[in-house]
């Protein structure tokens, strides 16, 4: 009677699957971060930070500090600060422009007058594809929290979610690239702001393109996350299939 119940255990334990470790297979491949996922989440905050103070700054175009009698002290994508800037409108040279503005700004008499010569069609270029870039990083700011935070491989809009902020960077680092390109181009020419010879690009601009690399660099990296993970969801899906067909 022993022997037929050993016998009877022996013939159970020859139909167990002989290798359990597929059934865990899927949860070691679909990490939920790779190691492009983790980088890119590192290099958009570095990314968003310097796009951000480059936005907001108004260092762009910086006078040479040790001349006493410069006419430009800085200036931004929208704030303008002079030391004494003459009003281009006015002959007799009466008027003068001195401390930091809001480029649009309503309440100085006479400054509206100048936004044309304060605002070329180059630096509305800037302004623009500036703006874009930065309204991209917002968006991306939230997609970036929600993949962080909240998402996860098992989703079933996890790899649309990767791939979207991948190209939201994408667009943001080219509207970034354009715009430094064209500042760069135009911003210290000489017509512009007085004494070009003495100015040069301050440390906002510097931000600036830095933070245009970064951004690019942050796309390339959510990208691959998403061709990673839609790889992953592959092979499990072909694993899991094969597990049914060997349990079966």
């Amino acid at each position: 009677m022993q022997k037929s119940s050993h016998f009877a255990r022996e013939d159970s334990q020859e139909h167990l699957p002989t290798h359990p470790h597929q059934h865990q297979q899927h949860t070691v491949n679909m990490k939920r971060r790779t190691l492009s996922g983790s980088c890119g989440v590192g290099v958009f905050i570095f990314a968003f930070a310097f796009i951000a103070i480059a936005f907001a700054t108004p260092s762009w175009l910086v006078s040479d500090y040790r001349i006493t009698g410069a006419k430009l002290d800085r200036l931004g994508l929208w704030v303008h600060c002079f030391r004494s800037l003459p009003d281009v409108n006015d002959d007799s040279q009466r008027r003068f422009f001195v401390g930091c503005r809001w480029v649009y700004d309503p309440f100085t008499t006479g400054y509206d007058e100048i936004r044309g010569f304060l605002l070329p069609a180059f630096m509305i270029a800037t302004q623009f594809f500036y703006t874009l870039a930065f309204i991209g990083m917002l968006l991306s700011a939230i997609g970036v929290l929600v993949f962080f935070l909240c998402a996860g491989p098992d989703q079933k809009h996890f790899i649309t979610l990767i791939r979207s902020v991948g190209y939201v960077l994408l667009g943001a680092g080219v509207c970034a690239a354009i715009a430094v390109i064209v500042f760069a181009g135009f911003g210290n020419r000489n017509g512009w702001m007085p004494e070009h010879a003495n100015n040069w690009f301050g440390w906002s601009f510097i931000l600036a393109c830095v933070g245009s690399v970064l951004t690019l660099v942050a796309a390339t990296l959510f990208l691959s996350e998403a061709h990673v993970q839609q790889r992953k969801r592959l092979q499990f899906k072909e694993s899991q299939t094969r597990f049914e067909l060997v349990r079966g």
